[in-house]
């Protein structure tokens, strides 16, 4: 960031994270740090941008967003800090002056007025529970910055690596080594426990033509699962062919990644052919071990114009393979849904999650039942892993 746009962009975070910390959100110095990092990353003359590199960061789950907005809105008004000891210099961006109801422009860092959030607050919380397929091409870049912190490590397992713990199992080598150096003497039994590790998550992506309005975002969840570090992630796209696209996606900027997604997959908005292209993921890749213990997530909304008989063989033989399947479905979300697909039907008797797709707060909601804690708060990556890792 400019040397303007960065004293502007530190100073609103920090003066954030002071006022969150003093309303009760546990603020650490690390997560004020990351919030500068996130938004060198991201445009800091951008409200939304601001907006979501303190959201992302500075809060440790979805009760601190009600008083994050607060908060936000409070700084961006110039009624925090309170106190004379605590009151940064704090030069706002020139965008806070426009309406929060247009989406903010380009331009630099300097004096303006601010004007309150709360709407734009709650036009992010009406984002999230819009349908994908809705969305104007402004709800649909907030909406890729969005899906770019989330992240799916997968159910956890246990490895068969050791590591030191508190309790367990007493360590064989570093008692005997803790004995050597003692002079003999047993005085005490360091124990050890086996390390864990998300299981391998599996993405098979349908792009055939009744999912072209929600195939991109659906790539983008896929892209912010599959650069993570954490454990293997396996990235497919389905329609008329099968392509793993896992590599293309491995690309650290979104864009790139999905120019080349869409470069590798010859068969955007084709036909679908579920059940034969399920056996030969299961015949080229599956047996061979990738879908082995893995959480295998399918992403269509079911039609089928091949024989459902097939489909419903192949979903019997990845269940036996898969720790668990989950199938996401966009239509699910819409009202009076009901799954009358032939491939739905086929399908949903070896399906131990059905969820909806057509959404951020239903991505959200599947990234949870990915791993395991479908009540739980999502996991939102660091923004350092989603930018700055290499």
């Amino acid at each position: 960031m400019g040397s303007g746009a960065g004293a502007g962009a530190v100073g609103v975070l920090v003066a954030l994270g002071i006022a969150l910390r003093e309303t009760g959100v546990p603020v650490a110095p690390d997560r004020v740090a990351e919030a500068v990092r996130a938004a060198a990353e991201l445009d800091p003359t951008l409200r939304a941008d601001l907006y979501w590199a303190g959201r992302l960061t500075l809060c440790s789950g979805p009760e601190h967003y009600p008083r994050y907005d607060a908060v936000f809105d409070a700084v961006f008004r110039g009624e925090w800090p309170r106190t004379r000891r605590h009151r940064p210099a704090v030069v706002h961006p020139r965008p806070l002056a426009a309406q929060a109801a247009t989406p903010p422009g380009d331009g630099d860092v300097g004096a303006g007025a601010p004007v309150p959030l709360r709407s734009m607050a709650s036009g992010t919380e009406l984002l999230r529970h819009r349908d994908i397929g809705t969305l104007t091409a402004a709800e649909r870049a907030a909406l890729d910055r969005a899906l770019a912190a989330l992240a799916l490590p997968g159910e956890s397992r246990a490895s068969r690596r050791w590591q030191p713990a508190g309790r367990g199992r007493v360590d064989p080598h570093r008692t005997v080594r803790a004995v050597l150096r003692g002079g003999g003497e047993p005085w005490r039994l360091p124990q050890r426990r086996h390390r864990t590790r998300p299981r391998p998550v599996v993405l098979l992506v349908d792009v055939s033509g009744s999912m072209s309005g929600y195939a991109d975002a659906l790539l983008r969840f896929a892209h912010a699962a599959a650069r993570r570090r954490a454990g293997s992630t396996e990235v497919f796209t389905i329609g008329t062919r099968l392509t793993r696209v896992t590599r293309e996606l491995t690309s650290r900027d979104p864009t790139t990644a999905m120019a080349a997604v869409g470069a590798a997959v010859p068969d955007y908005s084709g036909g679908t052919r579920l059940g034969s292209l399920l056996a030969r993921f299961l015949d080229e890749y599956g047996q061979r071990g990738t879908a082995r213990g893995a959480i295998v997530v399918i992403m269509s909304d079911g039609w089928e114009r091949g024989d459902p008989a097939v489909l419903a063989e192949q979903m019997a033989r990845l269940s036996r393979l898969a720790r668990r399947v989950v199938w996401a479905n966009p239509r699910k979300g819409r009202p009076g849904f009901a799954p009358l697909a032939a491939g739905l039907v086929a399908a949903l008797p070896y399906v131990d999650d059905f969820v909806s797709g057509h959404s951020l707060a239903a991505l959200e909601h599947l990234a949870r039942v990915v791993v395991g804690d479908a009540d739980g708060p999502v996991r939102t990556r660091s923004y350092r892993e989603v930018f700055l890792d290499a």
